[in-house]
């Protein structure tokens, strides 16, 4: 009796209309969401997400993946992701026991659910690359556990983790020794559309005969929309390399990372000093005769730096606007400016920026904040930012000034003014 006196009254029944349909309001938004996660495929409606809403969902996570990439891995390892379960004992102890496959020609490592990664081996970060797909690009699903999909390149397709081949590279970094070069690719290797072969192939100057086929079977696995690239800064120096880069591809793209050649000399010679204490000294190997000055140009580690030299005979087989020059100097005074220029000669968008890096005052240079598949700081090995030994100023100042010629037919082979003689 007193129920029906309550809800006889007007505003009462107002009040408990308005809950009703609110009530009724949150429970179609959660069906709908569940449905949007693709778990109602079973169920007899109409209602059902579609591929459109899927690439939507894709292109917002791909915008978050900075924020939230920590937090995806934890969950991913864990086993933890919402919609990624077994579908069977069977599947479950099979993904326990291939949680990690290894390529053992590339050095390529994909990640299932169940491995964690190792981000303090320095060595295997340097020789091997973890191409894991970036994880804001995760978009799972039910019916594809226990994979998952990413979202590739500006295309925006969604295609599993176990899709792509090992391509020939689209483009390179062909040089110089010692100019940051392996500093790059660590750098690049951030973004999601840049997958890389670790270790140095080679393959232009010391392993042509072994076969295009051979040389392919190097690359990792890419996904449409994404660049395979390599890095083997000996072929800038080498005669035969770009005739046979020509040969395989007329539209593969250069990079070459130049820095001032007095210092990279050096810089040679202190890498050569550390394995081999017992060379010569830096003067020495500089000079045929120290009485004259008459510079040895037959050492390699001078004869590297003259860029203008071994640029003529790229000019040969490939046009200048196929050729990016980085500056080794800039990268280090302002990563984020050259990598900015290196994803735009490589029509990628530009996702590398200043928030990606910190300056280790310890090493002299630029560091990741976060490299990728890891929470940690990251910088390259103890093998780099060495020491240098103290050169007599007079061998520096004969360096300069037999250098300075072929600095300025450089800068005016390329139109960009490095700075090496200010």
């Amino acid at each position: 009796m007193a129920f029906s006196r309550v809800y006889s009254d007007p505003l009462s029944r107002g009040i408990f209309k308005k809950f009703v349909v609110m009530l009724c309001s949150l429970l179609t938004s959660l069906y709908l969401l569940h449905c949007l996660t693709d778990r109602c495929s079973s169920m007899p409606t109409p209602v059902k997400a579609s591929s459109q809403v899927v690439g939507f969902f894709a292109s917002e996570l791909h915008d978050l993946r900075s924020l939230r990439r920590k937090r995806l891995l934890q969950k991913w390892t864990t086993g933890s992701m919402p919609g990624l379960s077994y579908e069977s004992a069977d599947n479950a102890k099979r993904a326990s026991e291939y949680s990690r496959f290894n390529d053992a020609d590339t050095g390529q490592v994909l990640y299932e659910p169940g491995h964690q990664v190792d981000s303090d081996n320095e060595k295997n970060r340097e020789l091997s690359h973890y191409t894991q797909p970036s994880l804001g690009d995760i978009v799972y699903s039910k019916r594809l556990a226990p994979r998952f999909m990413v979202k590739t390149g500006s295309t925006g397709k969604l295609s599993p983790l176990g899709d792509g081949t090992k391509k020939l590279p689209q483009a390179m970094i062909i040089g110089v020794k010692k100019g940051g070069t392996r500093a790059l690719l660590e750098f690049l290797r951030v973004h999601p559309d840049i997958r890389a072969v670790g270790a140095e192939p080679h393959f232009f100057d010391r392993n042509y005969e072994n076969g295009l086929e051979w040389y392919r079977e190097l690359m990792p696995k890419t996904l449409e929309g994404q660049i395979t690239m390599e890095k083997t800064p000996s072929y800038f120096v080498t005669r035969e390399a770009p005739a046979r880069i020509s040969a395989m591809s007329r539209d593969t793209k250069l990079i070459v990372v130049v820095r001032d050649p007095v210092t990279r000399a050096i810089s040679d010679y202190t890498q050569t000093l550390s394995k081999k204490p017992d060379i010569p000294t830096f003067e020495s190997l500089t000079f045929k005769n120290r009485t004259t000055g008459l510079i040895d140009t037959s050492w390699s580690a001078i004869q590297i730096g003259i860029y203008a030299k071994h640029l003529d005979n790229w000019l040969q087989y490939f046009p200048m606007g196929q050729i990016l020059f980085v500056s080794g100097e800039r990268l280090i005074s302002d990563p984020a400016g050259e990598l900015g220029r290196v994803q735009d000669f490589l029509g990628l968008k530009r996702i590398i920026t200043d928030k990606h890096f910190y300056f280790n005052q310890t090493k002299g240079f630029p560091c990741l904040k976060k490299a990728e598949g890891s929470s940690k700081p990251h910088c390259l090995g103890k093998t780099k930012g060495r020491t240098h030994p103290n050169i007599h100023p007079e061998v520096v100042q004969r360096l300069r000034d037999f250098y300075r010629p072929f600095n300025m037919k450089f800068y005016q082979m390329t139109g960009q003014i490095f700075g090496w003689d200010d």
